[in-house]
């Protein structure tokens, strides 16, 4: 089967069932992750280094094992797919915050937006969250599609195995505090450098289904000064095509963060969430057309 169908059917497979509640995968190497750092962290690199291989190589070997055992390996290339992809859980998880926006029920919006960022979300305004569920929107575009897709394009499902447990692992231990600092490096570094080329063609991707022009500028003029450098051409990129304004001061753990501004244009409302979804979308859409193309001229 054609990688352009493979890439459909996960996508129809998403939208019909959304992501697993109960017995996700990514569960289960969570519990994995954490009984690794329990043994192995005393703030030390080397350490760090030595968690990230032990952590993703048994998966990699076991994903060769079943590509040499398993004749119809496009269905397990589209369960996995299926698995490392979110874009229904990232639309709802936006649509709920927007609601409760839109009812005006602050509380609720503020619990439903903790769920999705690492801010303190508890003194929020309806401003504040605004800005934090579509950073949230653009930036896990990236992360929890647009990269995944990448880099099973390229390397095939051992390099989508590596991506998405690399992702996670730096979800887990990529903080800049002083329990993972040293620790949780080499998981941060491998992310970095896997998500380099995948936030560029996100950052292309929101560019070309938005306003062009506003996102090219803020992703060439503002990218370079956010403190993550694939979240800055994503995000930068993603407010200019929206045509909002995002960044600026957010609190982390008690502590304040003067953060860059991104975009142009206008402050963000409620019903700018949805547009943000709906850029995602288009992005996603222009990515499975020119697979498909790209498997139709290869034909």
């Amino acid at each position: 089967m054609n990688i352009g169908l493979i890439c459909t059917l996960a996508v129809i497979l998403d939208t019909l069932l959304g992501e697993l509640r109960r017995f996700h995968p990514l569960v289960g190497f969570g519990y994995w992750a954490a009984g690794l750092e329990r043994r192995l962290n005393t703030g030390k690199r080397w350490q760090g280094v030595l968690a990230v291989i032990l952590a993703i190589l048994p998966f990699l070997l076991l994903i060769g094992l079943l590509n040499w055992i398993i004749t119809e390996t496009w269905m397990l290339a589209v369960v996995l797919l299926y698995f490392a992809i979110a874009p229904r859980s990232l639309s709802e998880h936006a649509w709920a915050v927007q609601t409760a926006l839109i009812q005006n029920d602050l509380d609720e919006a503020r619990q439903r937006v903790s769920r999705i960022v690492s801010r303190d979300t508890q003194t929020l305004d309806a401003q504040g969250v605004t800005c934090a569920t579509i950073e949230s929107v653009l930036e896990n575009g990236n992360d929890a599609i647009f990269a995944a897709l990448f880099w099973y394009l390229l390397a095939g499902l051992p390099g989508l195995v590596l991506y998405r447990l690399a992702n996670t692992l730096d979800a887990l231990w990529g903080y800049r505090n002083t329990h993972f600092l040293h620790f949780g490096w080499a998981a941060a570094r491998l992310d970095d450098v896997l998500n380099w080329i995948p936030a560029r063609l996100t950052a292309l991707s929101y560019a070309s289904v938005g306003h062009f022009a506003t996102a090219v500028q803020s992703w060439f003029k503002q990218a370079s000064t956010w403190y993550s450098p694939n979240a800055g051409p994503v995000m930068a990129a993603g407010a200019g095509a929206l045509q909002v304004i995002l960044g600026g001061i957010a609190h982390y753990q008690g502590q304040i963060k003067k953060r860059p501004i991104l975009g142009a244009k206008n402050l963000p409302t409620a019903n700018d969430i949805g547009r943000a979804v709906a850029l995602v979308h288009r992005a996603l859409g222009l990515w499975l057309f020119i697979i498909v193309l790209g498997d139709w001229l290869l034909a």
